[in-house]
């Protein structure tokens, strides 16, 4: 640990570190290249895990993005760790179509609060707690309920 941050070159490191802190939480792991590591989660359970890897790791958040799916809109927080060398940790989740919600991160941590008011606007989804999700992209007299980057979505207004 440096400065109380978890060091680590291994990717291994954290795949199990993250799988004996959160347990069950965990759904599944990935780690197709040395550099990126993939942890699916249920919706509730990532935020927590996102800032596990933010505060524990120092995590910088790099993106994260949307992928309408059939069953609803799929979000990968995409996290760096810049002191590891390339290493990104990945949390995968899916906002299932019958209940568009999942926590604000950027309630907490403000470097997700841009991002999440764009998914917001993209995809329809929901961060609850969210300080402030006006509009960011689209124009502020764009019609309630459309979503330009849902594979529903039909410009008929």
């Amino acid at each position: 640990m440096i400065d109380g941050i978890k060091e680590q070159k291994d990717p291994n490191f954290y795949i199990d570190d993250i799988k004996e802190r959160f347990g069950e939480k965990i759904l599944d792991t990935a780690h197709p290249r040395q550099s990126r590591i993939y942890i699916l989660v249920d919706k509730k359970d990532a935020p927590e895990i996102v800032k596990y890897i933010f505060y524990e790791y120092a995590g910088r958040h790099s993106i994260s993005s949307g992928v309408d799916t059939p069953d609803g809109v799929e979000i990968l927080y995409h996290m760096a760790l810049d002191n590891q060398r390339d290493i990104f940790i990945n949390v995968k989740t899916l906002v299932p179509r019958e209940d568009f919600r999942i926590e604000s991160i950027g309630k907490d941590i403000p470097a997700f609060e841009w991002i999440e008011r764009e998914i917001h606007e993209l995809f329809g989804v929901e961060f609850v707690g969210h300080p402030d999700i006006r509009h960011l992209l689209l124009a502020d007299d764009w019609p309630e309920g459309k979503y330009p980057m849902r594979k529903d979505f039909r410009k008929d207004f």
